[in-house]
């Protein structure tokens, strides 16, 4: 069954199919997300599933997701992950990789390549996965300026 935005079952003996034409969002993040799992479309309680494509040089905003943890596998592109506190430490990661991401940690993930987008598949511990985004006011480490 195919599920269009804002349609959900909420028996719990049935699964549920979003389609991939259920749409796009920004993120207060300030990048998009290509809808997948979560409350509004799925009918979730524990979690969300999204798909996000980090443009070419560009960086999110600098943000934590309060009381939820987020995990993030790389599809495709690099990504420059700054972490911590005043986002002092810097990881990177590519094709294959998996992020784990604890609740509260702030992160701000850095498209580096100036012609490849990177492709993210996101998961967190928020069925709501905007209403626990922080936005905070921290300066991206200079190497990391886009």
């Amino acid at each position: 069954m195919a599920i269009l935005e804002g349609e959900f079952m909420t028996t719990s003996d049935r699964c549920v199919i979003v389609a991939s034409s259920a749409g796009s969002y920004e993120g207060k993040q300030g990048h998009t997300f290509l809808a997948g799992i979560s409350r509004t479309t799925a009918g979730s309680t524990q979690l969300c599933l999204h798909v996000m494509e980090l443009p070419p040089a560009t960086a999110a905003k600098p943000h934590l997701h309060a009381g939820h943890e987020s995990a993030a596998f790389i599809v495709s592109g690099e990504v420059d992950v700054h972490h911590g506190p005043g986002l002092i430490h810097l990881d990177r990661a590519g094709p294959g990789d998996f992020v784990f991401i604890p609740a509260g940690v702030p992160h701000v993930p850095v498209n580096r390549s100036p012609d490849t987008p990177a492709i993210i598949v996101l998961a967190r511990t928020d069925p709501n996965e905007q209403e626990s985004v922080e936005l905070l006011d921290i300066e991206i480490p200079e190497p990391a300026r886009i």
